[in-house]
Formats: structure tokens, sequence, C-alpha cells
């Protein structure tokens, strides 16, 4: 397994929304319950909102099957902006899940730095890549 790392800064497609719960108490806040609104997209199938990722479930399924570690999935609620339906009229999102990072250490294919970035493997990077990350910042870690 390669050693070399890669900080992501996946596309911003939204806001969180209002049925999000979270702990603001502490930083970064803590996620109960993740409800995404989107403003725009631009199709990646990686995205963020902070403190929380989101990914295609197409792409959630690759992840899973690379047995890739260092994160689970979860369910996200999802809803589209009244700007995002003008912007789209009729355009139906794909089904999206949570992505939790979970990963502690370099070993990790997921783990967050410690401005709380993502940070993944090159193996990790490569499954991401064929799925569209087009408008996500990548830099080495």
């Amino acid at each position: 397994m390669s050693a070399e790392r890669w900080v992501l800064e996946p596309e911003v497609a939204g806001e969180l929304g209002d049925n999000t719960v979270l702990n603001t108490s502490v930083h970064p806040p803590v996620v109960s319950h993740f409800h995404h609104r989107f403003e725009g997209w631009l199709g990646d199938g990686l995205l963020t909102v902070f403190p929380c990722f989101l990914v295609s479930s197409a792409l959630a399924k690759a992840l899973e099957e690379a047995r890739l570690v260092g994160f689970s999935l979860d369910e996200v609620e999802v809803s589209t902006s009244l700007e995002f339906q003008e912007l789209y009229p009729g355009r139906t999102l794909p089904e999206f899940r949570w992505l939790k990072i979970t990963g502690k250490n370099r070993e990790a294919d997921f783990r967050l730095t410690q401005d709380f970035r993502l940070e993944v493997s090159s193996r990790a990077l490569e499954v991401l890549k064929k799925f569209n990350i087009a408008h996500a910042e990548i830099e080495s870690g």
C-alpha cells in the first residue's frame, strides 16, 4: 500500500439543512442527524458541508467493495432549496450516503487532518476519482 497521502477539499453543493441535529459545544460540532440541503450541484460524487461529508450511493458501494478503512456510512436526509429547483427544474438527485470519517492514524484510508480537512490514501483517491471529483481541490498530504 502506498504511503502517499492526499488532502481533499470536496465540492460544497449546499448547507446544513434545518433538520440537522448538532452539538456545537465542541469543535468540530458533533452531528447526530445530518440534513443536507442542496443549493446547487456540479455533479461530484463526494461533497462536503462542514463538519460532514456525503457520497453518492454508487460511490459508497465502491468504497465498501474496495475494502477501504477509516469510514462508516449512514443515512443522510437530502432536500433542495428553491434556488436549486429554479436552477435545475425537474432535476432528480442520485441517492446519497453520509460518509463518517473514523480513521485516527495514517494507516487508515480516510482520516481528518488537525484542521479537519479530509485526508485519504492513494488507494482511496483512485476509487474516488472513478466517481467524478472534478470540483475537489486535491493536494499532497
